[in-house]
């Protein structure tokens, strides 16, 4: 029982660093590290990504070291890693698993326009 409990404290701090560092700057770190290791996976160097996704090497690399780069940029960048498919899900319409969800994401909804 004690370490129910201890396993649940730490699952609610976990969920409250997450919270506290689920930013737009951390999301977009989180993409460049997964894009860099989406490369390297790739053998490829930074070089040859930029090429190959028709963006200059300089913003690349800044992509990579800070996060920051354009939305065409970044969708380049996917289309160079055969994964531009991705961003498909990107904003994509919520699938429901029972009419109730449907119905609470309505009213949630309602309410949001509301304010």
């Amino acid at each position: 029982q004690l370490f129910f409990v201890s396993l649940q404290s730490d699952l609610k701090m976990n969920t409250m660093i997450d919270i506290l560092t689920d930013t737009p700057q951390t999301k977009l770190m989180q993409i460049a590290c997964r894009v860099k290791q989406r490369r390297t996976t790739l053998r490829m160097t930074q070089a040859a990504l930029a090429m190959r996704a028709d963006i200059p090497l300089p913003t690349y690399r800044v992509f990579e070291k800070c996060g920051k780069i354009s939305l065409m940029g970044l969708l380049k960048i996917g289309m160079a890693l055969n994964c531009l498919e991705d961003f498909d899900r990107l904003f994509a319409n919520q699938e429901y698993t029972s009419l109730d969800d449907m119905l609470n994401a309505q009213t949630a909804t309602k309410q949001a326009i509301k304010k």
